[in-house]
């Protein structure tokens, strides 16, 4: 192994170095090394054997770290294969799969780690295995598991608890397992499930560890002192030396989507990496994915959905163009059902997807809306601080202008109801207290664990909150009635996949509602097909009618999409029109829309491109082609979304 490509975690790719005779013994693929990179020493990955022979001068490898190689070869191939999918390089890969604390010695010594404590979480004993577990179990097992063979299943639960039931079964007899769930906030129900079933075995895995907590727990996986990890999408590197099962749980969550580079979705990660290690994968959720669903039916997944005999909220639409309203966002028949539940010593959720007090302020004279000077959105009034904020990048203004900033006119009215409005409006009309959970009222970790604590006591009748913050609520039926306001919000979005969105983030809060509890949707878009689907509870039926509208419009999963973002302090409008003239008349095969031009958080140009092609070649090649443009322009970034949930 005279010469070999090393990686290093930088936005680079693999560079070739001499190996030393005293290492070539030694020496092997996923290890450690040290090498010099722009006159300094940094830590790599040794890939292997180079393919090519340099011709320049070339710069030794200066020491080994390790004995043993910290990736395997099949994560090599799975660094390779993502840097190639996800057009980044694989130095950048690498930084995602690796965290920093990997590169420090992996010590045999086996880590101290106190046991949970399991009244923290869920209890096992409360949620037994039924007959369709034990059947779904056992089919994976003949299948998949006992064969050491590779196969995805998709697991249409009927709720998250099914999930937890249906992993505690396969767990009983597989270990070296990876359990994805889409947000930390998430984790500790299934960690403390696991843990008091399978005690220190288990393991968590995540951004949010503090460094000597990721060391020690990368220790433990590396060590074998744990074979059941348990984590965010980053946990799906998880350094195992064998993999037998990869779980994702709620696989349809978009929150599994890394949004920077590079933006890799780890539902789709789980899959390659099960194929690479012939492995089983298990994708579950209470509402899967229009792609996953699309799969099955292609028959690169195996669908399994237990019988529908279960018994489901009832789910009433309101047509609000015509219903009587207590207040503009409030119709009489969601706060009469409300009454009636709270009344029987019952709970109650409203969801609204807006936080703050009045989402818009408007004068009456020349119907002007103030927005923030950097985006040119709306500013959202806050009551608690009587501040206008910009959900997006964060600017302020200490408190409502008196006139307006176009006409001067002083007829200025607050419109459109938040979170915090529809808190003191439900609670006045109501007569009860009432308990808002948004991200205006928890921002730190604490602060957030603090307020679904308080969410979750029984004495709390009434609640409100955004879709973000209700969807980590506990799953235990806690709720007899769920009312959402602002549906159409998701509709009116210029996004395919609106009608998808709005069925699971419906079906998430669906999860926490007892069996025959009411459900509450308040529209002015009535005949929307979602509907239909949604009061008859037939997913299967609204996934055949969302793929044949798709398919009309060559939309995912019947064509690929790449974003493409460029991000510049100066107008760079000119060269990019002029670069886009150049594509289109060149190359018929990919359909380019944009560029459409936003401020970013940062307060600087942001040209958005959608690309769609029903080749993926094709696709990379012109996404290529912009990162090679302006790969020496001063102060510009490109950054490629390969298969983007949001565009």
């Amino acid at each position: 192994m005279e010469f070999v490509d090393v990686v290093f975690p930088v936005n680079l790719g693999p560079l070739t170095y001499r190996c030393p005779e005293a290492f070539s013994d030694s020496v092997n693929p996923g290890m450690i090394v040290s090498a010099p990179l722009r006159n300094r020493t940094r830590k790599g990955i040794l890939l292997g054997k180079s393919t090519t022979v340099p011709k320049s001068e070339i710069r030794d490898i200066l020491s080994l770290h390790g004995e043993e190689p910290v990736l395997s070869r099949r994560s090599i191939e799975l660094l390779k294969w993502m840097s190639d999918y996800y057009i980044a390089e694989q130095g950048i890969v690498l930084k995602t799969m690796l965290p920093r604390e990997a590169f420090m010695e992996v010590k045999k010594k086996k880590p101290v780690i106190s046991c949970p404590d399991p009244e923290n979480g869920l209890t096992g004993d409360k949620i037994p295995d039924s007959a369709e577990i034990v059947n779904i179990a056992n089919i994976m097992h003949t299948q998949s598991l006992n064969r050491n063979v590779y196969r995805t299943f998709l697991v249409h639960a009927p709720s998250s608890q099914f999930e937890l039931s249906l992993l505690r079964s396969l767990l009983v007899t597989t270990g070296n397992a990876i359990i994805l769930v889409p947000e930390v906030s998430l984790i500790g129900n299934v960690y403390y499930f696991l843990a008091k079933n399978f005690g220190k075995r288990v393991c968590q895995f995540h951004g949010h560890l503090s460094r000597s907590q990721k060391s020690a727990t990368f220790n433990r996986i590396a060590g074998g002192f744990a074979d059941i990890i348990v984590g965010t999408r980053s946990a799906v590197f998880a350094p195992l030396k064998r993999v037998s099962l990869i779980a994702v749980l709620q696989e349809h969550s978009s929150s599994y989507k890394q949004e920077n580079m590079p933006c890799y979705h780890a539902r789709d990660v789980a899959v390659m990496r099960g194929y690479l290690e012939k492995t089983t994968v298990l994708l579950s959720s209470v509402c899967p994915s229009i792609e996953s669903f699309f799969n099955c039916t292609s028959g690169k997944y195996t669908m399994m959905k237990p019988s529908d005999d279960m018994k489901k909220p009832r789910i009433k639409v309101i047509d609000m163009r015509y219903a009587k309203q207590i207040t503009p966002s409030l119709s009489k028949n969601a706060i009469d059902a409300a009454l009636k539940h709270v009344n029987n010593d019952r709970r109650v959720i409203f969801v609204l997807n807006r936080r703050g007090y009045a989402t818009l302020l408007q004068c009456m004279d020349c119907s002007h809306m103030e927005e923030c000077p950097e985006c040119r959105i709306p500013l959202v009034f806050h009551k608690q601080d009587l501040s206008m904020k910009c959900h997006y990048c964060g600017y302020t203004l200490p408190h409502p202008p008196e006139s307006c900033s176009r006409c001067r006119g002083y007829n200025l009215v607050m419109l459109g109801s938040g979170t915090q409005r529809v808190a003191e409006e439900l609670g006045h009309i109501m007569g009860i207290s009432t308990v808002r959970i948004d991200s205006d009222r928890a921002r730190g970790k604490s602060a957030v664990q603090g307020l679904l604590c308080a969410a979750d006591l029984h004495d709390n009748k009434l609640l409100i909150g955004t879709r973000l913050m209700t969807k980590r609520l506990k799953s235990a039926g806690n709720f007899s009635m769920a009312a959402f306001l602002n549906t159409d919000q998701h509709l009116n979005l210029p996004d395919f996949r609106s009608a998808e969105k709005a069925y699971q983030e419906i079906s998430s809060v669906m999860d926490i509602i007892e069996s025959d509890g009411e459900i509450f949707i308040q529209t002015r878009m009535p005949g929307n097909y979602l509907f239909r689907h949604l009061k008859a509870h037939d997913h299967r039926s609204f996934c055949r009618e969302e793929l044949m509208r798709r398919k009309e419009l060559c939309y995912p999963p019947f064509s690929r999409l790449v974003l493409i973002r460029v991000i510049a302090q100066k107008d760079i409008a000119g060269k990019l029109c002029e670069f886009v003239g150049t594509r289109t008349t060149g190359d018929t095969h990919v359909e380019i829309l944009g560029p459409h031009l936003s401020k970013n958080k940062h307060g600087k140009n942001e040209y958005k491109f959608l690309l769609k092609s029903g080749v993926r070649e094709n696709l990379r090649a012109a996404a290529a082609s912009f990162i090679e443009t302006f790969r020496n322009a001063r102060d510009v970034t490109v950054k490629i979304d390969v298969d983007p949930t949001d565009i």
